[in-house]
């Protein structure tokens, strides 16, 4: 349903209730109806102090820009530091991890030959009993 379809009061509910992010993670916790908060909402009004517990506080708003700040700083420090690597020496790192792991591969699967012979080395003469 479109926004358009809406009541106008629904909306301003909506509204009401983006301004209100505490409100969103209370239902979301309680489980209970949004029908309920909205009935609450039409009959208190917005100015209702019930809903003062809800408001997103100045330390609130403060405490995110702090953790976006920290954020950037994290991000700046991760850029910062990829810059520093030389990836030609990692490349050959992991071209040398690579070649290592062959030859581990190679060993096994001689390892594995040497240990269960292939039927052309197991012994013929079980089967010269069957012929004529």
């Amino acid at each position: 349903m479109s926004e358009q379809k809406l009541d106008p009061t629904v909306l301003a509910f909506k509204t009401f209730i983006n301004n209100h992010p505490k409100l969103i993670t209370e239902i979301r916790k309680n489980g209970r109806s949004w029908q309920e908060y909205y009935e609450k909402w039409l009959l208190l009004g917005e100015d209702d102090s019930f809903w003062d517990t809800y408001k997103e506080s100045d330390e609130d708003s403060e405490s995110k820009s702090e953790s976006g700040g920290k954020k950037a700083e994290l991000f700046s420090q991760i850029v910062k530091l990829t810059n520093q690597i030389d990836f030609d020496r990692v490349q050959n790192q992991v071209s040398q991890l690579n070649e290592t792991l062959s030859t581990v591969q190679e060993l096994i699967n001689q390892y594995k030959k040497s240990k269960n012979p292939t039927p052309k080395e197991r012994p013929n003469h079980l089967f010269h009993l069957f012929r004529d």
